[in-house]
């Protein structure tokens, strides 16, 4: 708050309100909460517009709130004032407000006699020294990065065992003995270029710009180191100049940004192929460390190695295992199973051709001899006769079944068992009972085979 505005409040007190109109301000006479609110209100609302520095300590933002709330202290002592401000002032700031932000606002005093509080409403918000600083690089940021100039993409891989390492630093500075003595700890080969610029002041930007080119230009440069101890964010401001950003982001060469700052990173960092938190940090992240290389190599060596014999030991331990199986400690064993099975076979199907051969032969024996039975031969054995005709017109004889195939001299062939009787028919007599049948009636009959 302004001298002049103290001294405006403090023109205005007690014994002012006790001149007022009304009855005067006694133990009789005491005023109601309202009446001290709205007088109060009167003498804080007749400061009128203020400008007022300060430092943030607190911000109740949100979008979807109409108000928002800031809390701002005193520089130099630990004494603050609420601030109410609209939400979209803060929206259409470049760099919204934050803890920590010096700022200078403009706003009214303003006394809410319904909760008797006092804020200072604010209508306007500005970045002073290094908040003003911080919110011009922000800007730039946002520009560069629109561009694409941060993209991802557009960054290159260090190589792993890089030729030469150029540095870019301030002449006898801490950085560059530092990213020296770790580099050629790391690896006592290593080979540096180095090129001494300014690293602070108005120098700055063309000799860092001019010396990334010469080292871009030489083709044993296999990485960049831009180098430099950190500082204020005045100090480190040329480092965030939109000539160096776009210089870099131009570069074949990979760049590496070693500003060591952490709080508030130079737009280097963001266009840097990589940022490292300290020139030490740089040192180690270009140049590999020998002994641990080496210790690495060991290992995956022993690994190798023991991954080698394991898989040796497997597979001996496999081929053990096939050539326990029975086909391959016995490689005939399946021809002599087959042969087994099919002499075993072969004999089965010659007993059973055997056994089928001595059926058929008992079947045919009996059968020949059923027909032995009932053959001729066994008939005339057992004193049969068989009678045959002999026809006149010199055909074979034929047997003689009926009386009605032979006739009364007819000329007859009876075969007995042990040669044949030729005789002639005397008479033709059917079986008794049977009629009479034939041109000689009763006395064609034939008699029953005579037995011997």
């Amino acid at each position: 708050m302004t001298a002049s505005a103290s001294s405006a409040a403090g023109s205005e007190g007690p014994a002012g309100a006790n001149n007022s109109a009304g009855p005067p301000n006694s133990a009789d006479s005491p005023w109601p909460v309202t009446q001290v609110n709205g007088k109060i209100k009167k003498w804080i609302e007749r400061l009128g517009f203020l400008w007022v520095e300060g430092q943030i300590t607190q911000v109740n933002y949100k979008n979807t709130w109409k108000l928002s709330y800031i809390t701002l202290r005193d520089v130099d002592r630990e004494e603050s004032v609420p601030v109410t401000v609209s939400s979209s002032t803060l929206r259409n700031m470049s760099t919204p407000p934050k803890n920590g932000d010096r700022v200078i606002v403009y706003g009214k005093p303003a006394f809410y006699a319904g909760r008797g509080s006092f804020s200072l409403w604010v209508t306007e918000i500005r970045h002073v020294g290094v908040g003003e600083l911080l919110a011009r690089i922000e800007r730039l940021k946002h520009a560069l990065g629109a561009e694409g100039l941060f993209d991802d993409r557009l960054k290159s891989q260090l190589p792993f065992l890089p030729r030469r390492v150029g540095l870019i630093t301030g002449r006898g500075s801490a950085a560059e003995r530092d990213v020296l003595s770790v580099a050629r700890d790391r690896w006592n080969n290593v080979q540096f270029r180095v090129v001494n610029t300014a690293v602070q002041g108005p120098n700055t930007v063309p000799e860092v710009t001019a010396a990334l080119a010469q080292l871009d230009q030489d083709p044993e440069v296999d990485v960049i180191i831009v180098a430099r101890g950190g500082g204020s964010v005045e100090d480190l401001l040329p480092f965030s100049e939109e000539a160096l950003i776009r210089c870099v982001s131009g570069l074949k060469t990979p760049v590496v940004s070693a500003i060591g700052h952490e709080p508030d990173n130079p737009l280097l960092d963001y266009v840097a192929d990589l940022r490292a938190a300290t020139p030490t940090d740089a040192a180690k992240r270009v140049v590999p460390d020998v002994r641990a290389e080496r210790q690495l190599l060991l290992e995956l060596r022993d690994r190798s190695a023991g991954a080698l014999t394991g898989w040796v030991r497997n597979e001996r331990h496999h081929l053990s295992t096939i050539r326990s199986r029975p086909v391959l400690a016995d490689p005939l064993l399946p021809v002599t199973q087959q042969r087994e099975l099919i002499s075993t076979a072969a004999g089965r199907m010659d007993r059973a051709l055997q056994l089928a051969v001595r059926e058929r032969r008992a079947e045919i024996s009996h059968l020949k001899s059923q027909v032995n039975a009932l053959g001729p031969a066994q008939t005339l054995a057992r004193g049969y006769a068989v009678m045959q005709v002999v026809p006149r017109d010199g055909s074979g004889p034929q047997v003689v079944t009926t009386i009605d195939e032979v006739s009364p001299g007819s000329q007859l062939r009876i075969r007995v068992q042990d040669g044949s009787i030729t005789a002639a028919a005397m008479a033709v007599n059917p079986a008794h009972g049977a009629p009479p049948d034939g041109p000689h009636g009763p006395e064609k009959t034939s008699f029953p085979p005579s037995r011997t």
